[in-house]
């Protein structure tokens, strides 16, 4: 065997070995979290890079949403704090919508890596929390103002110092201080692990730069990207959705060309930004995008920087899916979750037997808050909390669609003991919605039906963002459509889509989550 040989397979064996340490990193921050959206539906990202801010590899748990613009917010904490001012023991935090995930309530912190004494890499990680003040974490605000705590690039942490002034700042600012000040360290906690994984192992592998390594990563993942696309029938196809919308429908276009090395979406033509938070920054767009392309095009080819880069996005700067500051984007997930069914409805003409019909796609958060007296409390405390939950996603060409699964976020669905243990929420029904996914060759997967009321004398709010209501899940190639969800109370009352809305003591809130389209004629 070549010298050239075994050095392929040791980068093999350390690229496998770097994936574990990754998800090393992803399960302490799942385990020492305190939101219930982290520890239990994993609404989270980790991943490693290099020092020019190239993503080297990501846990296999984690949001594309938070994998897709944590790659690229690396590079922002780069022009902020320069590798040359680096020291053991900082870390960086922001939470800056057009630098982060696309909206407040998401943390990302960067942390460096040493070995030895020299700066090797960079580990970086995403988490929800619960509340970071404003209106919550709904679509309510007309401005990003409205919508929270602002955290620009700041240095959390300096030679192991903590940043008393901005915990202080944090904890100010939200109604559940305990668990933001938790989930702070938390992100913290699992980075200085991967740092340690990482030692381990260049120990292991004699290793002192993690560059050679990298290059291999990223060079490998990107030819084998490229040599997917050269497989791909050459052209430019369209697709139009129409989704609900804050007061009013919207139309969302997309272009999608496959060139010779390159795909590209274009989203010209898409309304613009709207004036509630439903609207898209563009790292946020770009994640969901090419999150599609990916599953369509080279679904067994590892993400990172170089699987990513034959994949181009672009959306009108000012438009619902490039918002620019100060727009309001908490609900972004809203519309941007519904990217992946724009991309495989551009791709149905060339590769039918590869994409599904759309699905219920954005997630059905049930965002709830109010006051309680918990077991043993004698003055009432806030709660504030986000149950996931979804409905079918599209029929799959020889495959029928799940049911209640959040695809494309691939969170876990938030079980009902936890849900009913941190606030006084009762399910009162938890079923699936039988006959609700479209019919077709194969079936949309079915939405579910929820009925919740509260064990307090007091109301409690509901901060809907739920879409798929007037504009269902779209059956294809002659199958049927799914079911629209539909939001109301026991006793027959109409709530929005979207918006906050009171319930009172005695109302039960039904929700029946969308279902999926069929595909093909049954």
């Amino acid at each position: 065997m070549s010298a050239h040989s075994h050095k392929e397979i040791d980068f093999q064996i350390m690229w496998n070995r770097l994936i574990a340490v990754v998800g090393e990193q992803a399960q302490v921050l799942i385990r020492t979290a305190f939101s219930p959206i982290v520890r239990e539906c994993e609404d989270i990202s980790a991943g490693i890079f290099d020092l020019k801010g190239r993503m080297i590899a990501q846990a296999v748990t984690g949001t594309p949403g938070h994998v897709n613009s944590m790659a690229e917010s690396v590079g922002h904490f780069l022009r902020h704090f320069p590798v040359s001012t680096m020291k053991e023991g900082d870390a960086y935090i922001t939470n800056d919508p057009w630098m982060g995930t696309g909206h407040l309530n998401d943390f990302v912190i960067t942390t460096p890596a040493f070995h030895k004494g020299r700066l090797v890499g960079l580990f970086s990680c995403t988490s929800h929390l619960m509340d970071i003040g404003g209106l919550g974490n709904g679509p309510e605000a007309t401005d990003v103002f409205m919508e929270g705590l602002s955290i620009p690039m700041l240095k959390l942490i300096d030679q192991g110092k903590v940043n008393e002034t901005l915990m202080a700042m944090i904890r100010a600012n939200t109604r559940l201080p305990v668990d933001t000040e938790g989930d702070t360290y938390s992100l913290t906690a699992c980075n200085d692990v991967g740092v340690r994984a990482l030692c381990d192992m260049m120990d292991e592998f004699h290793l002192d730069s993690l560059e050679p390594l990298a290059d291999f990563i990223i060079e490998r993942s990107r030819q084998a990207v490229l040599d997917k696309i050269a497989a791909l029938p050459q052209g430019t196809w369209s697709y139009e959705m129409t989704i609900d919308g804050y007061n009013a429908p919207l139309t969302l276009k997309a272009k999608l060309t496959v060139g010779e090395s390159r795909v590209s979406v274009s989203y010209d033509g898409s309304p613009p930004a709207v004036g509630r938070g439903i609207n898209v920054p563009m790292a946020y767009t770009r994640a969901y995008t090419v999150f599609g392309l990916a599953c369509a095009i080279s679904p067994d080819v590892p993400n990172n920087a170089g699987s990513l880069a034959p994949y181009h996005v672009e959306a009108p700067e000012g438009s619902v899916l490039n918002a620019q500051r100060p727009a309001p984007v908490s609900s972004r997930h809203v519309i941007g979750q519904m990217l992946p069914d724009m991309v495989f409805g551009c791709l149905r003409t060339p590769l039918p037997e590869r994409v599904p019909a759309e699905g219920t796609s954005c997630l059905w958060n049930i965002a709830v808050r109010g006051q309680w007296f918990p077991k043993g409390a004698t003055t009432p405390q806030t709660y504030a909390l986000a149950i996931t939950t979804n409905g079918g996603t599209g029929a799959r060409p020889g495959l029928n669609g799940l049911s209640a699964t959040a695809f494309p976020s691939g969170v876990h669905g938030t079980p009902i003991e936890i849900a009913e243990i941190q606030c006084p929420l009762i399910f009162w029904e938890k079923e699936l919605r039988e006959n609700s996914g479209g019919l077709g060759q194969t079936k949309g997967g079915d939405g579910q039906i929820m009925k919740i009321g509260t064990t307090q004398k007091q109301p409690f709010e509901l901060l809907a963002a739920f879409d798929r209501v007037d504009h269902p899940a779209r059956g294809a190639l002659g199958g049927q459509d799914g079911a629209a969800g539909r939001v109301e109370t026991a006793s027959g009352r109409k709530l929005a889509g979207k918006g906050l809305q009171v319930l009172e003591a005695d109302d039960v809130l039904v929700l029946m989550t969308p279902g999926g389209g069929g595909l093909g004629a049954p």
